[in-house]
């Protein structure tokens, strides 16, 4: 059986097969809903059940709360029709511009930056190019279907060699390969692009961008490419870690704070010890802002990295700083223990 779903305030409808997800139904149609983890850890794809019911499929509460789905919200990216549906949701502008493509690439190099952090390098088959928008991530396709998603750290223009970080997690399917087993001329393979977390160039707003540990990835990616098309958007860069060394390219943002004119940098450690000689900002990143920037009426905000941070920023950026909800933008980092506890 299939179920029309009409999207408000746009009016598209599309088809949803019996036990297809509506956002699966939604990427399928061509229709581009808001999204994140796509396994019901992030609530990145939440929004409103006008008319028709749904079942949810197993999600975490704080992507989607008992009350909150009482209230009439539904994670589309595990809810199923029941029956015809009407939904409230926001529809994403440019993100269908690239096809999401199969491909295989082979390792490059492989840099390891600090103690838990690499980058690789990928290098795609002679000719082919993967296009895609600054912030956007891949997910590479593993042994016994699992997946793991990273967001690419190279802006779309500096494509020769798609960039990750890779943070090791002990036991983790794919860091535990990445630190162990996996060396140059490995084939690996991926699918992308993949997400909704990209630069917004339709406004001109200055930016806060929000990363902790290796969100910073997509912020790079989405500050080079904001260089490269000569944006004079006032854009100021937070990347918070426990430590200093989790700021792993600190060098780099410090020669954008000196050579882009546009740009500002504020590195925040909270939990620095006596030994690194931290002169720094201290405390919680997101904090570090609403301390700067009391009112961000006017802003745009891009916030990447652990849920908990991209949760507390938001909310208290909207009720603290009257930032427009409809403003910001984020991707939650969910490790495969958020995806088990859901």
């Amino acid at each position: 059986m299939t179920f029309q779903v009409t999207v408000q305030p746009s009016g598209r409808q599309f088809g949803c097969e019996d036990g297809d997800t509506v956002l699966a139904a939604a990427m399928h149609a061509g229709i581009n809903l808001p999204y994140g983890c796509k396994n019901g850890a992030c609530g990145a794809c939440k929004g409103k059940l006008l008319s028709g019911t749904v079942r949810h499929g197993a999600h975490q509460q704080k992507a989607l709360s008992t009350e909150e789905e009482a209230n009439g919200l539904a994670l589309f990216c595990c809810a199923t029709p029941l029956s015809d549906l009407a939904i409230e949701a926001r529809e994403v502008q440019g993100v269908g511009e690239f096809p999401v493509r199969k491909m295989p690439a082979r390792v490059a190099a492989l840099e390891r930056v600090s103690d838990d952090v690499m980058i690789i390098s990928l290098q795609l088959p002679a000719a082919e190019r993967l296009q895609y928008l600054a912030g956007q991530y891949i997910e590479f396709m593993l042994r016994d279907g699992k997946r793991r998603s990273y967001s690419m750290a190279n802006a779309p223009h500096a494509d020769e060699k798609i960039t990750l970080h890779v943070r090791h997690m002990p036991g983790g399917l794919f860091s535990d390969q990445v630190f162990g087993s996996l060396k140059e001329r490995d084939i690996l393979r991926f699918e992308g692009p993949l997400g909704t977390f990209f630069l917004r160039e339709d406004s001109d707003k200055p930016i806060v961008l929000l990363a902790s540990g290796t969100g910073f990835a997509p912020v790079k990616a989405i500050i080079e490419h904001a260089a490269f098309i000569e944006s004079k958007r006032p854009m100021t860069l937070y990347w918070g870690g426990r430590r200093p060394r989790d700021l792993y390219l600190h060098a780099l943002c410090e020669e954008w704070a000196r050579t882009l004119p546009h740009f500002k940098y504020v590195p925040v450690v909270s939990d620095a010890q006596p030994e690194d000689g931290w002169q720094g900002r201290s405390g919680l990143v997101h904090r570090a802002v609403i301390e700067d920037l009391p009112d961000l009426s006017a802003y745009q905000v891009y916030a990447c990295g652990a849920p908990i941070m991209v949760d507390c920023a938001k909310r208290d950026f909207i009720a603290q700083c009257k930032l427009p909800p409809e403003e910001f933008y984020a991707d939650a980092f969910t490790s495969q223990a958020d995806l088990l506890s859901a």
